[in-house]
Protein backbone atom coordinates (compact mmCIF):
# COMPACT_ATOMS: atom_id res chain seq x y z
CA UNK A 1 0.00 0.00 0.00
CA UNK A 2 1.16 3.54 -1.26
CA UNK A 3 -0.44 6.64 -0.20
CA UNK A 4 0.27 9.93 -2.83
CA UNK A 5 -0.62 13.50 -1.03
CA UNK A 6 -2.37 14.74 -3.78
CA UNK A 7 -3.75 18.36 -2.34
CA UNK A 8 -3.40 19.42 1.72
CA UNK A 9 -4.67 22.48 1.42
CA UNK A 10 -8.37 24.73 2.03
CA UNK A 11 -10.41 25.98 -0.50
CA UNK A 12 -8.20 29.10 -0.35
CA UNK A 13 -6.31 29.09 -3.62
CA UNK A 14 -2.59 28.63 -3.29
CA UNK A 15 0.30 27.46 -5.32
CA UNK A 16 2.00 25.66 -3.13
CA UNK A 17 -1.20 23.59 -1.40
CA UNK A 18 -4.41 22.62 -3.77
CA UNK A 19 -7.30 21.19 -1.97
CA UNK A 20 -8.04 18.39 -0.97
CA UNK A 21 -7.09 14.73 -2.67
CA UNK A 22 -5.05 11.27 -1.88
CA UNK A 23 -4.34 8.12 -4.00
CA UNK A 24 -4.10 5.19 -2.69
CA UNK A 25 -1.94 2.42 -4.64
CA UNK A 26 -2.83 -1.54 -3.54
CA UNK A 27 -1.94 -3.90 -5.92
CA UNK A 28 -2.92 -2.72 -9.65
CA UNK A 29 -5.64 -0.83 -8.12
CA UNK A 30 -5.37 3.11 -7.69
CA UNK A 31 -7.96 4.84 -5.64
CA UNK A 32 -8.40 8.24 -5.30
CA UNK A 33 -9.92 9.45 -1.86
CA UNK A 34 -11.60 12.80 -2.44
CA UNK A 35 -10.67 15.13 -5.96
CA UNK A 36 -10.49 18.56 -4.63
CA UNK A 37 -9.39 21.24 -7.15
CA UNK A 38 -5.79 20.68 -8.38
CA UNK A 39 -6.18 17.49 -7.30
CA UNK A 40 -6.02 16.00 -10.93
CA UNK A 41 -3.39 18.59 -11.71
CA UNK A 42 -1.13 17.05 -8.71
CA UNK A 43 -2.15 13.81 -9.88
CA UNK A 44 -0.62 14.61 -13.53
CA UNK A 45 2.57 15.90 -12.00
CA UNK A 46 2.39 12.62 -9.63
CA UNK A 47 3.58 10.31 -12.76
CA UNK A 48 -0.19 8.80 -13.35
CA UNK A 49 -2.95 9.20 -15.76
CA UNK A 50 -6.52 9.49 -15.43
CA UNK A 51 -7.07 6.40 -16.78
CA UNK A 52 -4.79 4.46 -13.75
CA UNK A 53 -7.35 5.50 -11.29
CA UNK A 54 -9.85 2.61 -10.66
CA UNK A 55 -11.76 3.85 -7.93
CA UNK A 56 -12.72 7.05 -6.20
CA UNK A 57 -14.14 7.36 -2.73
CA UNK A 58 -15.54 10.87 -1.47
CA UNK A 59 -16.17 11.99 2.38
CA UNK A 60 -18.81 15.21 1.38
CA UNK A 61 -19.38 16.74 -1.18
CA UNK A 62 -17.96 20.49 -0.14
CA UNK A 63 -15.96 21.61 -3.89
CA UNK A 64 -13.31 21.91 -2.28
CA UNK A 65 -13.33 17.50 -1.61
CA UNK A 66 -14.99 17.17 -5.18
CA UNK A 67 -14.72 19.82 -8.15
CA UNK A 68 -12.10 17.98 -10.37
CA UNK A 69 -14.58 14.63 -9.86
CA UNK A 70 -15.85 16.14 -13.38
CA UNK A 71 -12.50 16.04 -14.89
CA UNK A 72 -11.37 12.79 -13.20
CA UNK A 73 -14.66 11.21 -15.12
CA UNK A 74 -14.25 12.86 -18.67
CA UNK A 75 -10.32 12.49 -19.18
CA UNK A 76 -10.30 8.96 -18.15
CA UNK A 77 -13.30 8.47 -20.57
CA UNK A 78 -11.73 10.52 -23.05
CA UNK A 79 -8.43 9.42 -23.18
CA UNK A 80 -9.37 5.88 -21.98
CA UNK A 81 -11.36 5.50 -25.75
CA UNK A 82 -13.59 2.67 -24.51
CA UNK A 83 -10.43 0.21 -23.24
CA UNK A 84 -10.48 1.02 -19.28
CA UNK A 85 -13.59 0.00 -17.19
CA UNK A 86 -16.16 1.96 -15.92
CA UNK A 87 -14.78 4.16 -13.16
CA UNK A 88 -15.88 2.54 -9.95
CA UNK A 89 -17.15 5.92 -7.39
CA UNK A 90 -18.58 5.79 -3.74
CA UNK A 91 -19.83 8.73 -1.47
CA UNK A 92 -22.80 10.12 0.74
CA UNK A 93 -26.13 11.36 -0.98
CA UNK A 94 -26.45 13.34 -3.17
CA UNK A 95 -23.45 11.69 -5.00
CA UNK A 96 -25.93 9.92 -7.78
CA UNK A 97 -27.68 12.92 -8.42
CA UNK A 98 -24.80 15.06 -8.84
CA UNK A 99 -23.18 12.69 -11.27
CA UNK A 100 -26.06 12.81 -13.33
CA UNK A 101 -26.31 16.51 -13.38
CA UNK A 102 -22.89 16.11 -14.78
CA UNK A 103 -22.80 13.34 -16.87
CA UNK A 104 -26.36 12.95 -17.86
CA UNK A 105 -29.19 13.68 -20.32
CA UNK A 106 -29.83 17.27 -19.78
CA UNK A 107 -26.24 18.09 -17.65
CA UNK A 108 -23.42 20.48 -17.39
CA UNK A 109 -21.49 18.50 -20.12
CA UNK A 110 -23.97 16.86 -22.41
CA UNK A 111 -23.46 18.68 -24.98
CA UNK A 112 -19.66 18.66 -24.81
CA UNK A 113 -20.35 14.35 -24.67
CA UNK A 114 -22.75 14.38 -27.39
CA UNK A 115 -20.07 16.22 -30.14
CA UNK A 116 -17.44 13.75 -28.98
CA UNK A 117 -19.59 11.03 -29.73
CA UNK A 118 -21.39 12.13 -32.65
CA UNK A 119 -19.28 14.62 -34.52
CA UNK A 120 -16.85 12.75 -37.08
CA UNK A 121 -14.23 14.60 -36.06
CA UNK A 122 -14.19 13.62 -32.32
CA UNK A 123 -14.57 9.96 -34.04
CA UNK A 124 -11.66 10.54 -35.78
CA UNK A 125 -9.96 11.14 -32.95
CA UNK A 126 -11.58 8.45 -30.73
CA UNK A 127 -10.96 5.99 -33.61
CA UNK A 128 -6.86 7.08 -33.55
CA UNK A 129 -6.85 6.42 -29.79
CA UNK A 130 -8.03 2.71 -30.57
CA UNK A 131 -11.35 3.19 -29.75
CA UNK A 132 -14.15 1.05 -31.50
CA UNK A 133 -17.66 2.37 -32.39
CA UNK A 134 -20.00 3.60 -31.72
CA UNK A 135 -18.85 5.78 -28.26
CA UNK A 136 -20.82 5.30 -25.45
CA UNK A 137 -21.11 8.15 -23.14
CA UNK A 138 -18.85 8.41 -19.74
CA UNK A 139 -20.64 6.28 -17.49
CA UNK A 140 -18.96 6.12 -13.56
CA UNK A 141 -21.14 3.42 -11.51
CA UNK A 142 -22.19 5.19 -8.60
CA UNK A 143 -22.56 3.46 -5.21
CA UNK A 144 -23.95 5.74 -2.76
CA UNK A 145 -22.67 4.37 1.21
CA UNK A 146 -23.27 5.41 4.59
CA UNK A 147 -21.51 4.35 7.80
CA UNK A 148 -21.24 0.95 8.25
CA UNK A 149 -21.17 0.15 4.33
CA UNK A 150 -17.83 -1.99 3.23
CA UNK A 151 -16.21 -1.57 -0.15
CA UNK A 152 -14.76 -4.86 -1.92
CA UNK A 153 -11.33 -4.00 -3.98
CA UNK A 154 -9.37 -6.66 -5.54
CA UNK A 155 -6.89 -6.73 -2.63
CA UNK A 156 -8.49 -4.08 -0.52
CA UNK A 157 -11.51 -3.77 1.34
CA UNK A 158 -12.83 -0.46 2.84
CA UNK A 159 -15.41 0.39 6.12
CA UNK A 160 -17.39 3.71 5.82
CA UNK A 161 -17.53 5.95 9.38
CA UNK A 162 -18.68 9.04 10.48
CA UNK A 163 -16.59 12.13 11.05
CA UNK A 164 -17.38 15.50 12.30
CA UNK A 165 -17.87 18.00 10.26
CA UNK A 166 -21.35 19.91 8.29
CA UNK A 167 -23.85 17.46 9.44
CA UNK A 168 -26.90 17.77 9.28
CA UNK A 169 -26.08 19.72 5.84
CA UNK A 170 -23.77 17.29 4.33
CA UNK A 171 -23.55 13.73 5.15
CA UNK A 172 -19.32 13.50 6.34
CA UNK A 173 -17.64 10.73 5.87
CA UNK A 174 -14.02 9.14 6.52
CA UNK A 175 -12.60 5.60 5.07
CA UNK A 176 -10.85 2.93 6.78
CA UNK A 177 -8.79 0.61 3.90
CA UNK A 178 -7.30 -2.44 4.78
CA UNK A 179 -5.26 -4.59 2.49
CA UNK A 180 -1.88 -7.19 3.77
CA UNK A 181 0.01 -4.34 3.12
CA UNK A 182 -1.33 -2.35 5.79
CA UNK A 183 -4.12 -0.07 6.80
CA UNK A 184 -4.89 3.60 6.32
CA UNK A 185 -7.56 5.54 8.22
CA UNK A 186 -8.58 9.08 6.33
CA UNK A 187 -10.79 11.14 8.40
CA UNK A 188 -12.49 13.23 5.75
CA UNK A 189 -12.96 16.66 7.13
CA UNK A 190 -13.21 16.06 10.88
CA UNK A 191 -13.37 17.98 13.81
CA UNK A 192 -13.32 18.03 17.65
CA UNK A 193 -12.43 14.55 19.71
CA UNK A 194 -15.09 12.69 17.04
CA UNK A 195 -15.70 8.96 18.91
CA UNK A 196 -16.71 7.89 15.26
CA UNK A 197 -13.08 8.57 13.86
CA UNK A 198 -11.48 6.89 16.75
CA UNK A 199 -13.23 3.70 16.63
CA UNK A 200 -12.60 3.82 12.21
CA UNK A 201 -9.05 4.34 12.88
CA UNK A 202 -8.66 1.97 15.89
CA UNK A 203 -4.45 0.60 15.45
CA UNK A 204 -4.58 1.73 11.95
CA UNK A 205 -1.17 2.12 10.51
CA UNK A 206 -1.63 5.72 9.03
CA UNK A 207 -4.82 7.67 10.04
CA UNK A 208 -4.62 10.96 7.55
CA UNK A 209 -6.72 13.80 9.60
CA UNK A 210 -8.09 17.67 8.94
CA UNK A 211 -5.55 19.60 10.75
CA UNK A 212 -7.82 23.53 10.07
CA UNK A 213 -6.60 25.72 13.20
CA UNK A 214 -4.61 25.48 16.59
CA UNK A 215 -6.87 24.62 19.76
CA UNK A 216 -8.27 27.80 21.32
CA UNK A 217 -8.46 29.89 18.41
CA UNK A 218 -11.70 28.90 17.22
CA UNK A 219 -14.62 31.55 16.50
CA UNK A 220 -17.23 28.97 18.02
CA UNK A 221 -17.60 26.18 19.91
CA UNK A 222 -19.43 24.81 16.70
CA UNK A 223 -16.34 25.87 14.52
CA UNK A 224 -13.91 23.25 16.66
CA UNK A 225 -16.03 20.45 16.20
CA UNK A 226 -15.99 20.87 12.79
CA UNK A 227 -12.82 21.90 11.86
CA UNK A 228 -9.78 19.85 13.28
CA UNK A 229 -7.72 22.12 16.16
CA UNK A 230 -3.97 20.28 16.59
CA UNK A 231 -4.74 19.16 20.50
CA UNK A 232 -7.88 17.35 19.70
CA UNK A 233 -6.53 16.00 16.47
CA UNK A 234 -3.41 14.46 18.49
CA UNK A 235 -6.18 13.38 21.00
CA UNK A 236 -7.92 11.59 18.26
CA UNK A 237 -4.76 9.46 17.17
CA UNK A 238 -3.69 8.84 20.69
CA UNK A 239 -6.96 7.13 21.67
CA UNK A 240 -6.97 5.06 18.29
CA UNK A 241 -3.27 4.01 18.55
CA UNK A 242 -2.69 4.19 15.31
CA UNK A 243 1.12 3.91 13.82
CA UNK A 244 1.33 7.20 12.35
CA UNK A 245 -0.72 10.67 11.98
CA UNK A 246 -0.55 12.70 8.80
CA UNK A 247 -1.49 16.07 9.05
CA UNK A 248 -3.30 18.27 6.11
CA UNK A 249 -5.91 20.63 5.25
CA UNK A 250 -4.15 23.40 6.79
CA UNK A 251 -5.57 26.54 7.18
CA UNK A 252 -2.89 29.66 6.34
CA UNK A 253 -2.32 30.69 9.70
CA UNK A 254 -0.60 27.85 10.75
CA UNK A 255 0.93 26.67 7.74
CA UNK A 256 4.01 28.76 9.12
CA UNK A 257 7.82 27.98 9.99
CA UNK A 258 7.93 28.58 14.07
CA UNK A 259 4.22 28.08 14.17
CA UNK A 260 4.08 24.18 12.40
CA UNK A 261 6.93 23.09 14.98
CA UNK A 262 5.14 25.01 17.93
CA UNK A 263 1.73 22.84 17.07
CA UNK A 264 3.64 19.52 16.06
CA UNK A 265 5.75 19.61 19.69
CA UNK A 266 2.23 19.97 21.78
CA UNK A 267 1.14 17.22 19.54
CA UNK A 268 3.73 15.67 20.78
CA UNK A 269 2.59 15.64 24.50
CA UNK A 270 -0.43 13.94 23.48
CA UNK A 271 0.13 11.68 20.84
CA UNK A 272 4.00 9.40 20.97
CA UNK A 273 4.04 8.42 17.75
CA UNK A 274 5.24 9.90 13.91
CA UNK A 275 3.83 13.44 13.05
CA UNK A 276 3.99 14.17 9.89
CA UNK A 277 2.95 17.67 8.38
CA UNK A 278 1.50 17.02 4.80
CA UNK A 279 3.12 18.44 1.63
CA UNK A 280 1.83 17.96 -1.92
CA UNK A 281 3.15 15.07 -3.69
CA UNK A 282 4.50 13.57 -0.49
CA UNK A 283 4.66 9.60 -0.59
CA UNK A 284 4.19 7.60 1.79
CA UNK A 285 4.64 3.65 2.32
CA UNK A 286 2.29 2.07 4.46
CA UNK A 287 3.07 1.05 7.03
CA UNK A 288 6.50 1.26 6.85
CA UNK A 289 6.13 5.37 7.55
CA UNK A 290 5.02 3.88 11.18
CA UNK A 291 8.45 3.62 11.61
CA UNK A 292 9.02 6.64 10.14
CA UNK A 293 9.71 5.71 6.29
CA UNK A 294 8.74 8.44 4.22
CA UNK A 295 9.61 8.08 0.61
Amino acid sequence: MKLTLLGTGTPAPSRRRQSSGYLVEIGDEKIVLDHGPGAHQRLIEGGFAATDVTHALFTHLHYDHCMDYGRLVLQRWDIGAGKVADLQVYGPPPLRRMTESLFGLGGVYDDDVRARTQHQASLDVFAARGGRLPRRPPNPVVTEVKPGDRIEGRDWRATVGESSHMQPFLQCYGYRLESEGGSLCYAGDSGGVCETVIALARKADILIHMMHLASGTEPSAQFRQSSGAHTDVAEVARRAGVGALVLTHFAPPIDLPGTRERLIAEMAQIYRGPIIWGEDLMTLSVPHVSHCGID
